[in-house]
């Protein structure tokens, strides 16, 4: 059910074209100048197994009590269900040129939710990862490929949107007035939120919204939608962590097609007053775009690029592990591991070489784990 969801959300998304992280108003295009310009903020590619086998691979329901004595569901309280999703394009890439260096973007649009019995949204944190890698027409990458890449609320300000936006604000912050207003809300009823051309139409969202928001809708429902019970309780913080890197990009060849990837891992969170992990999700997106020796693009841009999670299976790592074990399935596992733990006893995980080496834990985790600790930093750092 969760992929069908997926999917239908997914078909909805083609039409609104990712609105809110790539369809770009006035304000979208600021980004000191533009996204492209900068050379750098975020893009996902993936060649799927090969890499990472080479890497090594309570809902506790609480009420009130009616007159009668029976218990009656109160919203926000008790047991939540902790829900993340990457909504994924590539469509702003473009071939190099005379005039022009090519562009591989790839735009990663977050978003991790709590949710109670009702299915109302209890607390909503919605990010992007916007990577930009370069080439020539040569087909030789451009970019750094030890460049760092920060998300859109990592920017912050620096992002560059509020110097052309109506309202003053950057885009993080307008995508955390879009999250607030989303909380309270179904899946439906935000799907159902009045847009003109895209843009809220509703006075007091559009007072601190501007931007087109169908991506943030879609990527917010998909997140609702694959919502589970993994222990949060109503007053726990909501975090959300992002790393992007575009390590395994290569330049193009007379052998081999040029690959521009942005491998980016998102981890969605949750911790209690006492700094304790109460419920953990982990995903990434590996977003490939290829490109000759001319510079020019030979992948299908208009293509969906699923998530890990949503690959599940078909990510086709369980062959080459040593466990038997797909890529989803650890990373869920890890992602298990953390609940009951301290940000510091996370941390603290013994390795060897990046890879667990705890013999319970490598029972269920062979991968590196090294960008799961840091996505779980930063979204334990960031919860609120």
């Amino acid at each position: 059910m969760k992929k069908k969801i997926a999917l239908l959300l997914g078909m909805v998304l083609t039409v609104s074209t990712l609105a809110g992280c790539t369809n770009k108003t006035s304000e979208d295009v600021a980004q000191a100048g533009s996204d492209a310009a900068d050379g750098g903020t975020q893009t996902e590619a993936g060649a799927q197994a090969g890499s990472d086998a080479a890497d090594s691979e309570a809902q506790a329901e609480a009420g009130t009590e009616t007159v009668d004595g029976s218990t009656e569901a109160t919203p926000g309280t008790g047991g939540l269900k902790t829900g993340l999703a990457i909504v994924t394009s590539v469509g702003s890439s473009a071939d190099a040129s005379a005039d022009a260096e090519g562009i591989a973007q790839t735009d990663a649009t977050i978003a991790a939710v709590t949710v109670d019995a009702e299915g109302k949204i209890v607390n909503c944190v919605i990010d992007c990862a916007q990577t930009v890698i370069n080439f020539g027409t040569d087909g030789v990458l451009t970019t750094d490929l030890g460049a760092e890449f920060m998300s859109k609320n990592e920017l912050g300000t620096s992002y560059g949107m509020s110097k052309a936006s109506s309202i003053g604000k950057d885009w993080n912050e307008q995508a955390a007035a879009f999250a607030e207003y989303c909380v309270g809300k179904t899946s439906d009823e935000v799907m159902g939120i009045a847009v003109a051309e895209g843009v809220p139409s509703d006075a007091d969202l559009a007072a601190g919204c501007t931007i087109h928001i169908g991506g943030l809708q879609e990527v917010v429902a998909q997140a609702v939608a694959n919502a589970v019970e993994m222990g949060a309780q109503a007053g726990d913080k909501l975090g959300l962590g992002v790393v992007t890197n575009i390590a395994k990009s290569t330049d193009a060849t007379a052998d081999a097609e040029g690959l521009a990837q942005a491998y980016t891992t998102v981890s969605a969170l949750t911790v209690n007053a006492d700094g304790v992990i109460t419920s953990a999700a982990i995903d990434a997106v590996q977003a490939n775009v290829n490109f000759d020796t001319t510079g020019k693009i030979t992948t299908d841009l208009t293509a969906a690029v699923d998530s890990k999670d949503v690959l599940g299976d078909s990510y086709g790592m369980k062959a080459a592990s040593s466990i038997g074990k797909e890529w989803n399935e650890q990373a869920a596992a890890y992602a298990q591991y953390a609940v009951g733990k301290t940000l510091d006893e996370v941390n603290g995980t013994a390795v060897t070489e990046g890879v667990p080496s705890d013999a319970d834990l490598a029972a269920s985790v062979t991968i590196h784990i090294t960008d799961f600790n840091t996505v779980i930093t930063k979204a334990v750092n960031s919860a609120k």
